[in-house]
């Protein structure tokens, strides 16, 4: 029976195991998760712990906090990484065109539904209940009256007590008068103020973002930046021409869309971009609620159609003071899961939630479970369409992989590249199996310079729903006078058997790329080719 088109379910099995005893799992969920680390997640151990649950990408985001700050932290990542054997790629999230309130003696500020607040660009000015100080000059001359504005650390997308809904009454000067539609408390030194469904004249990549990625992103050879406020293929485009000129060209950018200016130019952005992330945060008040679930489910769609890793943000909230996700919450993860997200970014939850180990966990469960029932033949079908024939060679032996490992039940898919993108191609048609990337270098490439490179390739695999990458070797101390073929499988077979995810006499397909050619084989595991 087919649930929706997103669901394969057989009745009455389904209904019965929903009541039958947890299995533990011995590998984690195909969806990635995107952690953000913060003052919860900043030691060694709980890194390793947050690593061992089920983070694939650790996230540093520079709306707060400084680079030494960050720096400590990635310190310890690495330190993290380096003693559970686990790579982690770096997404450095840039603050973009984001208008701040400025509460310069951090205090809490109360603020009373039917009273009048002024928001004002006069820094000098102290926060109260009556005034709000920001740092942007030209709010006056892009609102009218009636416009929506909201402040506070949730935005009206979780708690509601820490977040103001406000309605523009008149602009006076520079000065904008709002009227107060809740009572909320505003605390800590900074909040976001968001202006719903207007463009705002600052731009997407911002000085201190420059600086940031120039310096910290480039002394650490970040592996994605995620381009906050995107809204347009053009902020993408300038972008990737400062990488270039930062030596930062082999950094991927994930588009971060999180208005409806964003949503108007997604076509242009998707083709540009390497990845997209959903922000559901400001998304869920630039649109009416009732429309974030379509511009979640389109968005996706395309995504998938492209081959191009999709992220969603804001699932558990609630994670952030509880140790149980809300019912709506888990439906929520397992929704997008079966709509075809590629990972979950988690972002307070991890940075500064009570429980930041228990969220990676448990959405890195309802993923897994999600998973069981998604419907990879509909998915199947919907790319090929896609894609439409005759087919470009790469393209067809990627689908013809992936249909011979669900007709023998693989359990994996083994591929070999130097740069991931065969990886990519797999993981498009939605194995339902793991896809194991053996990153080679790239033959007569410079040993000292691809381990650099190859190292960043496959970290950056590590956001693509599937795939977990090995780094594979040419130097015969490594390979033991193997060839390419033998070292690869071997690698692939023995981490395979490592994680619990091949078993004597299971069956694995190697998909491989000879000279202008691609090769798709069987193999079967026994426990002689350790």
């Amino acid at each position: 029976m087919q649930g929706g088109n997103h669901m394969l379910l057989e009745e009455p099995v389904r209904l019965a195991s929903v009541l039958a005893p947890a299995k533990p799992k011995v590998f984690p969920s195909l969806t990635k998760i995107v952690g953000t680390l913060g003052p919860n997640s900043h030691s060694v151990e709980v890194i390793e712990e947050c690593l061992t649950a089920g983070m694939s990408v650790a996230r540093f985001d520079f709306s707060w906090k400084d680079a030494t700050y960050h720096q400590e932290t990635l310190d310890n990542l690495r330190k993290a990484a380096q003693n559970v054997k686990k790579l982690c790629p770096i997404m450095l999230d840039t603050v973009g065109p984001e208008i701040q309130v400025h509460n310069s003696t951090g205090g809490a500020i109360e603020l009373i539904g039917g009273n009048h607040v002024t928001i004002t660009p006069d820094l000098s000015k102290a926060p109260s209940a009556d005034i709000l100080p920001i740092k942007f000059g030209d709010l006056a001359k892009v609102v009218k009256k009636g416009d929506t504005l909201f402040i506070g650390q949730y935005l009206f997308t979780g708690s509601e007590t820490t977040s103001l809904w406000l309605e523009v009454t008149e602009t006076s000067g520079a000065e904008v008068i709002c009227y107060v539609k809740n009572t909320a408390t505003l605390s800590g030194p900074i909040f976001t103020l968001h202006v719903s469904q207007v463009h705002i004249s600052m731009p997407t990549l911002s000085e201190y973002d420059k600086q940031v990625i120039s310096t910290w992103g480039l002394q650490n050879s970040v592996d994605i930046i995620s381009l906050s406020h995107t809204r347009s293929s053009e902020d993408v485009r300038e972008l990737r021409a400062f990488l270039k000129s930062h030596d930062l060209q082999d950094t991927q950018i994930y588009a971060k869309v999180e208005n409806a200016e964003g949503l108007e130019h997604f076509d242009e952005i998707l083709q540009e971009a390497d990845g997209i992330i959903i922000s559901r945060g400001d998304l869920g008040i630039d649109l009416p609620p009732e429309r974030v679930f379509m511009s979640q489910k389109t968005g996706i769609h395309k995504c998938n159609m492209a081959g191009k890793s999709v992220i969603i943000t804001r699932v558990v909230d609630s994670m952030i003071d509880n140790l149980r996700p809300t019912r709506a919450e888990a439906t929520d993860v397992a929704n997008a899961v079966l709509d075809g997200t590629d990972g979950i970014l988690l972002g307070a939850e991890t940075l500064r939630g009570q429980y930041p180990v228990d969220a990676v966990r448990t959405v890195g469960r309802i993923c897994a479970e999600a998973e069981t029932v998604y419907n990879q033949s509909l998915h199947f079908k919907k790319v090929a369409r896609h894609v439409g024939e005759p087919m470009a060679h790469e393209e067809s032996v990627a689908s013809s992989a992936v249909r011979s490992a669900m007709k023998v039940k693989a359990a994996a898919i083994v591929v070999f590249t130097f740069s991931g993108r065969a990886a990519r191609l797999i993981a498009k048609y939605r194995a339902p199996m793991p896809v194991l990337a053996v990153v080679f270098p790239r033959e007569g490439s410079d040993p000292s310079k691809w381990r650099s490179y190859g190292t960043t390739q496959a970290r950056q695999c590590f956001s693509v729903r599937g795939v977990y990458p090995l780094m594979g070797s040419t130097d015969e101390a490594e390979t033991g006078g193997l060839t390419k073929e033998e070292y690869g499988i071997k690698l692939a077979l023995n981490y395979g058997r490592s994680v619990g995810i091949i078993k004597p006499y299971d069956r694995v397909i190697i998909f491989e790329k000879i000279g202008d050619s691609s090769v798709v084989k069987i193999i079967e595991c026994d426990d002689s080719e350790r």
